[in-house]
């Protein structure tokens, strides 16, 4: 019997072996890379400040330790919590910013992008919600083309992180200050 992919194998033993991989700025390994789904171990701690929008739904299984995604929706930031041991079924188009600020590792689920479904990444000002700045791409590989577009993102200097509407300066790659502001708004 040919098995394209291989036998089953021991999943925590491979993120163990694989620990290395599961590091930021994405902390993702892909267990599967000829697949037709995108399936990816995802390490921990990481966070964010930009927000990701897939054309598919994606599916989050928290296997060890807490995370959470930051959502942008109707104008609003808000938190939907993914405690270990539970699954989460993220729907299409639902801007997010994953959060996974302990050790842990999540088994994540996306469908490939057939060619013209563009993934996209916006980054917002924390303190009035404003779109400060958008990328889209044809996502061949989650670990590939996301830190691609953050080098993009953090190298635009003060002024072109600028809010438009209140005149924040967002503090890009400074994760810390971003959610700082964040939570000062709330």
């Amino acid at each position: 019997m040919d098995l394209q992919f291989g036998n089953p194998f021991n999943l925590m033993q491979w993120a163990e072996d694989n620990a290395g991989r599961l590091k930021p700025p994405v902390c993702n390994a892909a267990l599967f890379p000829d697949s037709s789904y995108i399936i990816n171990m995802v390490g921990g701690p990481n966070t964010r400040t930009d927000f990701h929008d897939n054309p598919y739904e994606e599916i989050f299984y928290q296997i060890k330790g807490n995370a959470y995604l930051n959502i942008w929706d109707r104008g609003h930031f808000e938190r939907v919590d993914i405690k270990e041991g539970e699954v989460f079924l993220l729907p299409a188009h639902v801007q997010h910013s994953p959060q996974r600020p302990e050790p842990g590792l999540c088994f994540l689920v996306e469908q490939t992008r057939p060619l013209g479904d563009l993934d996209s990444l916006q980054w917002y000002c924390a303190n009035c919600g404003t779109q400060v700045w958008r990328a889209e791409k044809q996502l061949e590989s989650l670990v590939d083309d996301l830190p691609a577009i953050y080098k993009l993102f953090y190298a635009r200097s003060d002024e072109e992180r600028r809010c438009p509407n209140c005149g924040t300066v967002h503090p890009g790659k400074d994760y810390s200050a971003w959610h700082a502001q964040l939570k000062a708004r709330s």
